[in-house]
């Protein structure tokens, strides 16, 4: 079995990097793995660059019809209409099944999928495969009908850019052999209610990782590597744009610090932020803060973790929250908002806590839950470790996903074969593959 997965990117980004992780733990199993992407960054020679100059000019292209939209959000929208070289790529490389990752910002056109000839498994790292070209709806549920008066847009008209973008996908994924894994039972469920995929089929399959290079370091190594104090509890928060990007949660995260710095926690524990250096002008938090800036290592990530005493995910939404499973596997527990992909992740006061959506109040009181007692805290912390070892190991999502792609070959084979064929006479169009 080979598989090809297509993503922009192998290593930048969180969704590139949840896809590596993939294709790494096919290898493992012994599977026939490959990526092909536009932004090469590691030395893998499974990994193969589509450098035309068309994949260089789609996020320029793609783009520009926004325009149009002066007072749109400054949030990801993409439209993906641009030309591609990626169906001769895909041809010439001839998987058995193609897995597509994030492929959105100009890198394939939706027209592009019903040229592949390929049978799909389309893993969702975020929600633009069944949105009218936002990655995350916020608040919007128009994705289950036919999008439209795009709130990130700031349109008022039905027949908007989003409409488009939806009609584009409707005609152009109708007859595609498509299967749907989500992350988490949240996205499935956003999968299952929209108008693009609700007829399809969906699996859930929470992100891997590799628990050996994610795994509990002595925090006193940790944070003498790391120049932060061994005096003090840690509190941990991280993402990449991790203090400007809204859907982080860190207006969220802000008051439920200044909140705790006021009730006397200010000289008990201090704050660590990765993915984002030291502002000019530091918000103040109500304690000390520590930016650790941006890291690509996994092990500098790994120490990260290990150094903290609880890791705060306050986003409002994630498909997944690949920092989470990462901190837990590290043996830190996790205090996030039971919502959306988060709440797959992280069991209620068993390996971290899970605030009420959206309540400063109580994301404050879930730190202090697993700060206050030490006793309880290292059983989080030994539970948080064991459910990473037991869910999230890059061997299990390989096999679940091998399982997948086994079916789904199954069926191709059985459909193609003479014996259904001929039970299949009666229809007026021969089935192809």
């Amino acid at each position: 079995m080979k598989v090809l997965h297509l993503s922009t990117s192998d290593l930048e980004g969180g969704a590139a990097r949840a896809a590596y992780r993939l294709h790494e733990g096919l290898q493992e199993i012994n599977l026939s793995s490959q990526m092909l992407v536009r932004a090469k960054s590691s030395c893998d020679r499974t990994v193969i660059a589509e450098k035309s100059l068309k994949s260089k000019l789609g996020p320029i292209l793609s783009n520009l019809p926004l325009r149009s939209y002066p007072k749109r959000d400054r949030t990801l929208f993409s439209l993906q209409w641009s030309w591609d070289a990626i169906a001769p790529r895909v041809a010439q490389l001839n998987p058995d099944v193609l897995n597509l990752h994030w492929v959105s910002n100009g890198y394939l056109q939706i027209e592009t999928l019903a040229k592949l000839n390929k049978p799909l498994v389309w893993t969702l790292q975020d929600m633009w495969a069944f949105t009218g070209g936002c990655h995350y709806s916020q608040d919007c549920d128009r994705y289950t009908d036919s999008c439209g008066k795009c709130p990130q847009l700031h349109s008022n008209k039905n027949r908007d850019l989003s409409r488009q973008v939806w009609r584009r996908k409707t005609r152009a994924w109708k007859n595609l052999n498509l299967t749907i894994v989500a992350p988490s039972s949240w996205m499935a469920k956003c999968a299952h209610s929209s108008s693009l995929f609700r007829s399809r089929p969906i699996e859930v399959i929470p992100f891997g990782l590799d628990t050996e290079k994610y795994k509990p370091v002595n925090p006193s190594i940790a944070r003498d590597l790391l120049n932060l104090p061994q005096d003090k509890q840690l509190v941990l928060f991280g993402a990449l744009a991790a203090t400007s990007d809204r859907r982080k949660g860190f207006d969220l995260l802000l008051p439920a610090l200044q909140k705790l710095g006021e009730s006397g926690w200010q000289d008990r524990f201090e704050i660590a932020v990765f993915g984002a250096s030291q502002p000019e002008n530091p918000v103040e938090l109500g304690m000390r803060t520590h930016y650790l800036g941006h890291f690509q290592d996994d092990l500098m990530l790994a120490l990260a973790y290990s150094a903290a005493d609880v890791m705060i995910v306050p986003s409002i939404q994630e498909s997944f929250g690949q920092t989470a499973s990462e901190a837990m596997a590290c043996g830190t527990p996790v205090v996030a908002f039971d919502a959306t992909g988060l709440s797959d992740i992280v069991d209620h006061q068993q390996n971290g806590y899970l605030a009420k959506p959206f309540e400063v109040e109580d994301l404050a009181r879930g730190i202090t839950r697993v700060l206050e007692d030490s006793s309880r805290h290292q059983k989080l912390s030994t539970l948080a470790r064991e459910k990473a070892e037991r869910e999230f190991t890059l061997e299990r999502q390989a096999r679940r996903y091998q399982s997948v792609y086994a079916d789904i070959l199954e069926r191709c084979n059985a459909r193609d074969s003479p014996t259904w064929l001929q039970g299949r006479s009666n229809l007026v169009e021969t089935p192809t593959r």
